[in-house]
């Protein structure tokens, strides 16, 4: 897969990619239909793994070659050894999360950086849905209210002060619009995709 193509299938993995360097070690949890690693291992010659719970999603990861294992996140990441990979994503999946500290926690402890990316429920169309006395339904939210996967609703301020109470510093931080454009003026208003590069904090 190139650059390309990955665009066509998702603008905000394209972007996300950037930040991975070649021939990375990655683990990727809730990796879905494998698209970023099936990228990065022909493209950026990265090695790793997929992590993936849905059953339809393991059979599209294994054709396009993507190693992945099927487990809960929830389960933890007891089978990695600590540092083992240079960059651990967990993209647009934190929020369907019951423990979400605990993932975050796993992710600071198995990985030298991450990449975390999730909704943000503070983008502007989410808020005056609110207004409107409906929840959201957006394309980086894209259920109903009965039917969602997403367990947790969070801005963008709110993962900043979490990221920083389980030991890891932000390196970076883009918002995205719904076309995977960064978006730098009012980012917690304006942008649909909250992303951010993080690095376990130095040891004092």
């Amino acid at each position: 897969m190139n650059f390309n193509e990955l665009t066509a299938l998702r603008a905000d993995l394209a972007f996300i990619a950037h930040w991975i360097a070649p021939g990375s070690q990655v683990l990727d949890l809730g990796c879905g239909d494998g698209v970023m690693l099936d990228f990065l291992q022909s493209a950026k010659n990265c090695a790793g793994y997929g992590v993936e719970i849905d059953d339809a999603r393991i059979p599209v990861c294994i054709a396009r070659n993507v190693p992945v294992i099927q487990q809960d996140l929830e389960a933890g990441l007891a089978i990695f050894a600590d540092n083992a990979f240079d960059t651990v994503l967990c993209l647009s999946a934190l929020q369907m999360m019951k423990n979400v500290e605990g993932v975050l926690r796993d992710i600071a402890r198995v990985g030298g950086d991450a990449i975390v990316s999730f909704p943000n429920f503070a983008y502007w169309p989410h808020r005056l849905a609110l207004l409107r006395g409906r929840m959201p339904v957006s394309r980086s939210l894209p259920y109903e209210w009965y039917d969602t996967p997403n367990l947790r609703c969070a801005t963008i301020n709110d993962f900043q002060d979490l990221a920083s109470d389980v030991g890891l510093e932000v390196l970076e931080f883009v918002a995205l619009n719904e076309a995977g454009k960064p978006v730098t003026f009012l980012p917690n208003w304006r942008g649909s995709l909250a992303v951010f590069r993080l690095r376990k904090r130095a040891a004092a």
